[in-house]
């Protein structure tokens, strides 16, 4: 499940992972292939972990909390070397 940790602390459920939500604002084919495999790579090269939620508009990224404003940072470069 993928709720508010303040919703999971009200309901009693452990909280297992506390994670930074970013939604790409690309718009992407559920079928599509690749857009996962760049954004993970990047992420990967910087060591940062993060679970992928393929939406039909967007998809959503969860990294550590803790390291969010980086995993973005990664994702502007990651944008700018592509439209070069």
């Amino acid at each position: 499940m993928i709720l508010p940790e303040a919703d999971a602390r009200a309901l009693g459920w452990p909280i297992l992972f506390s994670a930074a939500w970013i939604t790409l604002t690309v718009h992407s084919d559920l079928q599509s292939v690749g857009l996962t495999a760049a954004v993970s790579a990047a992420l990967a090269e910087a060591q940062i972990s993060c679970n992928v939620v393929a939406g039909v508009h967007h998809d959503h990224l969860f990294v550590p909390v803790a390291r969010g404003e980086e995993a973005v940072a990664v994702l502007k470069r990651l944008m700018a070397s592509a439209s070069e």
